[in-house]
């Protein structure tokens, strides 16, 4: 095997992280409200998962069976592995562990479709069929942000966005980064604000401590977009100030940075740069 929907796995990584100015999230010139990791912490924490994402494409690319949750299920342990070597690589710090998650499942779903032929946003269902319930409602001993969450407002976060078959990624990001004109850096950054407008990032709402900011940051990306985005002096001026603010408040979008990731995985699979 190439291996090329690993090295895709690792071009989209990348191509996030150099892309700026991104509110709350590290790029070549800020680390944001990230004072523990930098550009250089990023790059080391991508070439780690090499292995993780080499062992994704040959899960897929095996995998015979039926039900489609052993797969991901034999692809989870794969990513309890990744998640060691990230935080060796890191000296302990959680750069990509939400991108172990949803890159992870992509690379399995994508390498199993290329050799199935089969659709990726269903098999990405099938896969992870069950997952919220096996997660979060069945859990009543809440550890992670997203456990947490969960328990206090209802949002599923990562797993329900699997578990649906990452219905933004498919009906909104994807389409919204084909169609848009400009830089790589202009698309990305207007496909991230876009993204922003529709989803309930955990990240945010861990770091604000509230629901109700979710309802802010739609208003404010859906803004951005319609003063014309990364393109016009308009929107790379909002950028700049979100930027200030959510440095000031302490505010990440880690979860709309992770559905860019998968975002910027498809289009590289699918030619769209």
């Amino acid at each position: 095997m190439t291996h090329s929907i690993t090295k895709n796995a690792l071009r989209a990584l990348l191509y996030e992280v150099v892309t700026q100015p991104k509110p709350g999230l590290v790029d070549p010139v800020s680390s944001g409200p990230h004072f523990d990791m930098n550009i250089y912490t990023f790059i080391d924490s991508s070439l780690s998962l090499t292995n993780y994402f080499i062992s994704a494409e040959n899960i897929g690319n095996t995998f015979n069976g039926e039900d489609l949750t052993q797969m991901f299920f034999t692809l989870r342990k794969q990513g309890m592995k990744a998640e060691k070597e990230m935080f060796t690589a890191t000296k302990g710090v959680n750069t990509h562990k939400g991108a172990i998650f949803a890159l992870g499942i992509f690379v399995c779903a994508e390498s199993y479709c290329q050799n199935k032929h089969t659709d990726l946003f269903s098999t990405i269902r099938q896969m992870c069929a069950g997952l919220v319930e096996h997660d979060l409602k069945l859990n009543n001993h809440a550890q992670t942000a997203g456990e947490k969450e969960f328990l206090c407002y209802g949002a599923g976060g990562a797993r329900e966005q699997a578990e649906a078959g990452y219905p933004i990624v498919r009906d909104v990001a994807l389409p919204f980064l084909k169609e848009r004109r400009g830089t790589v850096q202009e698309r990305l950054l207007d496909t991230l604000m876009k993204i922003a407008t529709v989803t309930i990032d955990s990240n945010l709402i861990k770091r604000a401590g509230n629901y109700h900011v979710i309802a802010k940051l739609h208003r404010q990306a859906n803004y951005y977009l319609q003063i014309g985005g990364a393109a016009t002096n308009a929107g790379r001026n909002y950028l700049a100030k979100l930027n200030n603010q959510f440095l000031a408040k302490n505010y990440s979008l880690g979860g709309c940075a992770d559905l860019l990731i998968v975002t910027i995985f498809v289009a590289l699979e699918r030619n769209y740069f």
